[in-house]
């Protein structure tokens, strides 16, 4: 079976799928969409037989799409989802859900109501680390875990802008909160501080906090620190550890490093994750099987209202309650 793909948005981030995309059998991609009709024409001349389209409606009417990419900056999430819904077509979503809470829980009851397949970008869960981590946390007991993602600043105009990105901790550390959620439990309690110290100096237009932190309480008991900042002028640490009563897990992008009393062990990750979650979603598309996407698109809203409430908490300067 050919299961044939569209794309609505064809900046940066759809580049990493689409080469995936080229590299499988039985997969067509057909049409591409972007408020930009130059890079929508750009991206679908580098694919035999791609149609190009200014318009939305027109593209998802024209073509039957087994499936659709939906790659837009964060403040531009909601049109697209709806009108795949409304059409039953389902999709795969890159992350963040949003900048606010209403559009993704609006969205989420949809695909709910009409069980339609999702996935969403949380890539690190894909990674061989993340599964070994989960094996391996259920013989010991975790007591608390330490997050990062320390860098500079992505020079895209929407992203220095809250409105546009929601800010780092909603944009980029998400994939961090995510990897927490999936390996430790949920998130019942958050408590955030900002501040923006440099970049908004340095960068015109910059009003998104360039640091900060934000403490959690886990349904499990856990307590779990995650802190970002953009305003480095090097990259520095990204990744997320476990404290457990058997030793200490680091998982980064490229391993996992597992610390106990008989040594330091290391293990590689050596699949291309955005490669395994592409599988997933096609695999699912062909099948009906779901069961190899590991995060869709309700299981994603909980780690967004995660990142959301540290927002609302670093506003008001008051803890925020989850889960109730």
């Amino acid at each position: 079976m050919t299961v044939k793909i569209g794309f609505i948005g064809t900046g940066g981030i759809s580049n990493f799928h689409l080469n995936n995309l080229s590299q499988m059998d039985g997969v067509e991609l057909v049409s591409f969409y972007d408020v930009d009709a130059q890079r929508s024409q750009k991206a679908a001349s580098a694919h035999s037989g791609a149609k190009s389209f200014s318009n939305l409606d027109e593209m998802l009417d024209s073509t039957k799409l087994d499936g659709v990419y939906i790659c837009v900056p964060p403040m531009a999430h909601g049109d697209a989802e709806n009108k795949l819904i409304e059409r039953g077509i389902p999709f795969l979503v890159e992350k963040p859900l949003g900048i606010n809470p209403d559009v993704p829980s609006a969205i989420a009851a949809k695909v709910k109501a009409q069980k339609l397949v999702t996935a969403v970008g949380y890539h690190w869960r894909y990674n061989e680390s993340a599964s070994l981590a989960k094996q391996l946390l259920e013989t010991s007991k975790a007591g608390m875990a330490l997050g990062y993602w320390m860098g500079g600043m992505p020079m895209v105009p929407w992203w220095r802008v809250q409105a546009g990105s929601g800010g780092q901790f909603v944009e980029q550390t998400t994939h961090i909160v995510d990897l927490l959620r999936y390996l430790c439990g949920e998130v019942r309690e958050v408590y955030a501080a900002y501040a923006l110290q440099v970049m908004g100096e340095q960068v015109e237009g910059t009003d998104v906090a360039d640091v900060g932190t934000v403490t959690m309480k886990l349904a499990n008991g856990m307590v779990a620190t995650i802190s970002n900042t953009c305003l480095l002028p090097v990259g520095h640490h990204v990744g997320l550890d476990i404290y457990t009563n058997k030793g200490i897990l680091e998982l980064r992008s490229g391993e996992l490093r597992e610390l106990t009393p008989e040594g330091v062990h290391t293990h590689p990750n050596i699949a291309n994750p955005y490669y395994v979650e592409d599988e997933a979603f096609i695999h699912a598309l062909r099948t009906g099987d779901s069961s190899r996407i590991l995060s869709d698109y309700d299981d994603a809203l909980k780690t967004h209202e995660v990142t959301i409430a540290a927002n609302e908490s670093a506003l008001n300067g008051k803890p925020v309650t989850l889960g109730v």
